[in-house]
């Protein structure tokens, strides 16, 4: 069935944003199309609203609505330890947790010579300059583990062991819930590689 232009054009548009197909995207344009003007308008101001008023905190990297950003300002959050993530939502993720209380950097990336992404095009370099004034104690490493999030580790770790600072790197492992049966051999090896003693 071909719709019309401004409805192709509604669902090219949604058909842009990550992990939605033709199906969705059709779905998302007639759900936007039953509501009234003003929800309408309330949606697209808020987009409009945080693409104008988002900005990237100038300590961790992070986007806020303020600078620094209402982690970097709380007094309460341990300075002395830094998260490295490679994206503003990881950030969100590990908050989720609420068991962890230091600082973060988002890399906004990780290092992929296949994509063309080298160090110089993350945020190592701010990284390191925030580890100059000797108040960091422990850099924690929580890039995905994947091939791209393990080099950037690596690259990280090797930089920043010189400098005196413990590095340390999230476990990875097997789900809570999940069965060694359907688990796959990398997983299990990396479960058995960060076993603890209880």
């Amino acid at each position: 069935m071909e719709y019309s232009p401004s409805i192709e054009k509604l669902i090219e548009s949604f058909e842009k944003l990550p992990s939605i197909g033709h199906k969705t995207a059709q779905r998302l344009a007639f759900y936007m199309l039953d509501l009234s003007k003003e929800e309408i308008k309330e949606f697209t101001d808020s987009i409009i609203n945080a693409k104008n008023n988002l900005k990237f905190c100038s300590k961790c990297f992070n986007i806020s609505d303020t600078d620094p950003c209402n982690i970097c300002s709380n007094p309460k959050r341990d300075e002395s330890v830094i998260c490295v993530v490679e994206e503003v939502r990881d950030v969100l993720a590990m908050e989720r947790t609420h068991e962890y209380n230091g600082v973060y950097h988002v890399l906004h990336g990780s290092i992929s010579p296949m994509n063309g992404v080298g160090p110089d095009n993350i945020k190592i370099k701010e990284l390191l300059t925030r580890l100059m004034d000797g108040k960091v104690k422990e850099i924690i490493l929580a890039t995905n583990p994947r091939v791209e999030g393990e080099a950037t580790a690596m690259y990280i770790s090797k930089l920043v062991k010189p400098l005196g600072i413990k590095v340390t790197r999230i476990a990875r492992g097997i789900p809570i819930g999940g069965d060694l049966e359907y688990t796959d051999e990398v997983t299990l090896a990396k479960s058995l590689e960060g076993r603890v003693e209880l």
